[in-house]
């Protein structure tokens, strides 16, 4: 069975920083990607980064993007995102997601579409005031 644990969230002041990390357990294919997806209350879930196989395999949403740095500790079967420079706006429930790996060439929104992913964990919640 296939479980992803979140945590690290918080509360920071605008300008702060927080590590998300993502644990996976129970995935036998190393053929995986992984990605981080939020939900502000009232709103959609959209893709915020995602990782894959391969060099160089990483997605980003564009506003995060250099704010927002996703990396992968296969040894730990953990996945974190390190966000600086956070803001209000990025207040939401922060899922991670984890699926068979989406083949190389497929656009942005493709790898940061929650239907490209298959389980999802609980999310744990991250609060910026300004």
């Amino acid at each position: 069975q296939v479980q992803l644990v979140e945590s690290g969230g918080g509360s920071v002041q605008s300008g702060g920083s927080l590590r998300l990390s993502c644990t996976v357990s129970g995935y036998t294919s190393a053929n995986v990607h992984v990605g981080w997806f939020r939900q502000p209350p009232g709103k959609e879930r959209e893709g915020v980064a995602a990782i894959g196989p391969g060099v160089g395999n990483i997605y980003y949403l564009r506003s995060v993007r250099g704010r927002f740095y996703i990396s992968q500790d296969n040894a730990k079967n953990t996945v974190y995102l390190q966000m600086f420079s956070l803001q209000p706006e990025d207040t939401a429930m922060y899922y991670c997601a984890a699926g068979p790996a989406t083949p190389p060439g497929l656009p942005q929104q493709t790898k940061l579409n929650p239907e490209s992913f298959t389980y999802f964990g609980r999310g744990t919640q991250v609060t910026v005031s300004s």
